[in-house]
């Protein structure tokens, strides 16, 4: 059975990004992501992290200006020692949150800028990633993400990913498959899944369209979880979803899913991730 972490950039967002953990761990959620930690004073999260006993699967490293339609920088060859900046301030972060992964978005191809330049500087900013990491203990995932939702966003389908990573080289460097992103781009969930498991380091879910609760879209979540179950996979599952009803209370209830799915948000004492 899947271990579900709760992303609190997108659940609970009716409520302060710090009263986000209590209301998770209210929910029956062990665990947690959130896209972005650095806007927060990273001993205030570390305090909740504590209070509610949950655990912390992974953040993003900097992504540039966000609010200014930024979405990664690592692609970007004239803010290579800004990327490289960046990569150490979420170390410094990390360090201090137990944080276990970082995904890396690789940004909208720039202007002006060649696709095979872009690549290059992808593959070099990568492989100073997942090296400073590694040796710090930390994995580093990189995330395709979809155009339609993400127009010219550089990295957006599973073997183009799994391609940059042959180029990388590095055993740190993992994939993190997004089963909405992946499903808008190119479907073949279950046999993506299968080929390529051993080469995922995280995955996340949203349902389409409307990146809503499972079962309020197309998806097959009922197969899909007992697919994963069926290759092994111990990892976490994050829900990095917008919860159908966006009003107060909203995700505590559209968590009726889980129960609908065969699932339970308290894991199996016998599992552990991966």
């Amino acid at each position: 059975m899947p271990q579900f972490s709760a992303n609190l950039s997108l659940l609970f967002a009716d409520l302060p990004f710090l009263d986000r953990f209590d209301a998770a761990a209210r929910a029956g959620f062990q665990a947690v992501e959130f896209q972005f930690p650095y806007d927060f004073a990273v001993a205030d999260i570390k305090a909740r992290l504590n209070d509610t006993g949950l655990a912390l699967v992974l953040h993003n490293l900097p992504a540039g200006d966000w609010a200014a339609g930024e979405r990664g920088l690592a692609c970007h060859p004239d803010r290579v020692a800004e990327f490289q900046h960046g990569v150490l301030k979420a170390l410094e972060v990390a360090a201090v949150l137990g944080t276990p992964q970082l995904n890396v978005l690789a940004g909208l191809l720039p202007t002006g800028v060649a696709p095979a330049d872009a690549r290059r500087t992808l593959v070099a900013n990568l492989r100073y990633a997942a090296s400073l990491l590694g040796d710090n203990g930390i994995r580093l995932l990189m995330e395709p993400i979809n155009t339609r939702d993400m127009p010219g966003f550089f990295v957006n389908r599973t073997e183009q990913a799994l391609d940059i990573l042959d180029e990388v080289g590095s055993a740190n460097l993992l994939l993190q498959y997004d089963i909405y992103h992946a499903q808008r781009m190119e479907g073949e969930l279950g046999a993506t899944l299968a080929a390529h498991l051993s080469r995922i380091g995280h995955i996340q879910l949203a349902d389409n369209p409307g990146r809503h609760e499972p079962g309020t879209g197309e998806i097959n979540f009922h197969y899909l979880f007992r697919h994963l179950d069926d290759l092994g996979y111990r990892g976490h599952v994050g829900c990095e979803y917008r919860p159908r009803d966006a009003g107060p209370g909203g995700t505590l209830a559209g968590l009726g899913w889980v129960a609908a799915h065969g699932q339970r948000l308290s894991p199996d004492p016998a599992q552990t991730p991966r």
